[in-house]
């Protein structure tokens, strides 16, 4: 396996100091211009670097869910987009994936640094005990938050009577290069992601140091989101709840579209609004950056994607508006700024619970939970109530919403595997493309991504089994 630590570690030294059994093992001479990590601080430094280890690259599995526009020339370049934009079955993804490595990468880079932390800042000096205690806490929230990623993007989705049979993602547990490592059960790395969670959450504050540390209730959202995945419904909903003791506020998106109102209604004008969904984000539980770190827009959307958000949405229309340029037609974005895809935030955990609810027959109530979202969402004048009679009609509706409001990260696709084991649920994607009508069917192997090439044939001191044929 290529070196973890290629893209976050920018103290260079750490892969020959850190986790070694013994102080005597330390360099005696530090590389020109490096510095090995001794106080609390530089090991904090590692956790926070924003463009190493607080991004998640999901690119693919926004195309296959169609959630964005996809231009024709990137389409015809990038032969993986391709694949799953236009759900080629017969594609050969195995093959395709020599180059698209961002998500696997990404993830394991992020794990390594969490591994180092872990391993070695109990001895950090200049800190706390306390501090030094939450810091690792902190490193082992990131760790689970990359393999749930991993596991939801390379292996199949988590069930009970087949999760301790099948194989999911390579289990890192050191920084070290050469390590050794086991490509474990789905079963055995959801339990080692729920035992992170219960392991630092006593060493865990109400506060980190920045939106970018794990708090108490990123661990609760993390281990609500979890559960969920696992159809472990009580556990979810009561994690959801101890999320939202510690945070419980909804932003009010119809207050946004009215303050920009004007330039969001005057035709042919994309004049950009901030992004409230930034670091200081109301809603936020922890902040982490889709595939990009920097300012940006967002990406575009799909005018068929554009129809499933409900009429009225004000979050929807105060960031993307129609616009038609040469032949091409779509969602143009709007705003410009900063967007927490990778972390949490509380609208997902009050839709977790509004589904644990559902799942408990407590209908009634999850159709109170979903609407506090959808009254700070949907403009008075097209708001109405929704009501549910059946636990179906409650989680279709409760999933309507939930893929609307974190279109772009990793849930509605994590969320859409799961549901597609359950015939209740289920759904075919379809759409028309250049005038050929296209499905993708709650079966297809696409649903699993791929490891990439690199992966697979550089394992390193392990081995890697593909999870799909194609």
């Amino acid at each position: 396996m290529k070196s973890l630590l290629l893209n976050t570690i920018k103290i260079a030294a750490l892969l020959l100091v850190m986790g070694l059994s013994s102080c005597e093992k330390y360099l005696d001479i530090v590389p020109k211009g490096k510095k090995i990590p001794t106080t609390l601080a530089d090991f904090d430094a590692l956790l926070r670097d924003e463009y190493g280890n607080q991004r998640m690259d999901i690119t693919q599995a926004i195309l296959l869910l169609n959630d964005k526009f996809e231009t024709a020339s990137n389409l015809s370049y990038y032969k993986l987009y391709n694949a799953n934009y236009n759900w080629d079955e017969n594609a050969d993804r195995i093959a395709f994936n020599n180059s698209d490595e961002g998500t696997y990468y990404n993830a394991y880079t992020a794990i390594s640094t969490s591994n180092l932390i872990i391993t070695n800042a109990g001895s950090a000096t200049e800190s706390s005990d306390a501090d030094r205690k939450q810091l690792i806490a902190q490193a082992k929230i990131l760790r689970a938050l990359n393999y749930f990623v991993l596991a939801n993007y390379y292996a199949d989705t988590y069930e009970e009577a087949t999760a301790a049979g099948k194989l999911s993602v390579p289990l890192i547990l050191s920084a070290d290069i050469g390590a050794a490592y086991t490509q474990v059960s789905i079963k055995e790395l959801y339990d080692f992601m729920l035992k992170d969670i219960t392991e630092a959450l006593p060493d865990l504050r109400a506060q980190g140091a920045t939106i970018l540390h794990a708090n108490i209730g990123s661990a609760y959202a993390l281990a609500a989101r979890i559960h969920l995945q696992m159809g472990q419904y009580a556990q979810a909903l009561s994690a959801a709840n101890e999320a939202l003791k510690q945070n419980d506020k909804l932003y009010d998106w119809t207050e946004f579209y009215n303050k920009y109102k004007t330039q969001i209604e005057a035709p042919d004008q994309y004049v950009n609004a901030p992004s409230p969904m930034g670091y200081d984000f109301v809603e936020n539980y922890s902040f982490r950056h889709g595939g990009r770190q920097y300012s940006s827009t967002e990406v575009n959307i799909r005018t068929d994607r554009a129809t499933r958000f409900e009429q009225g949405d004000a979050r929807f229309a105060s960031r993307w508006k129609l616009r038609t340029v040469g032949a091409d037609t779509y969602f143009k974005s709007i705003t410009t700024g900063f967007y927490n895809y990778g972390g949490f935030t509380t609208t997902e955990v009050y839709l977790i619970k509004a589904e644990c609810q559902a799942r408990q027959n407590d209908i009634s109530g999850a159709m109170n939970t979903l609407n506090a979202v959808r009254v700070k969402r949907i403009l008075p004048q097209y708001y109405t109530a929704l009501s549910a009679t059946t636990v179906q009609d409650a989680v279709k509706l409760i999933q309507r919403t939930k893929g609307n409001e974190l279109i772009l990260g990793i849930t509605p696709f994590a969320d859409m595997r799961r549901l597609n084991k359950d015939p209740d649920y289920a759904r075919t994607l379809t759409k028309t493309e250049n005038g050929v009508s296209l499905s993708l069917s709650p079966a297809s192997h696409l649903w699993t991504m791929p490891f990439p090439q690199g992966a697979i044939k550089n394992p390193g001191n392990g081995t890697i089994t593909q999870n799909v044929n194609k």
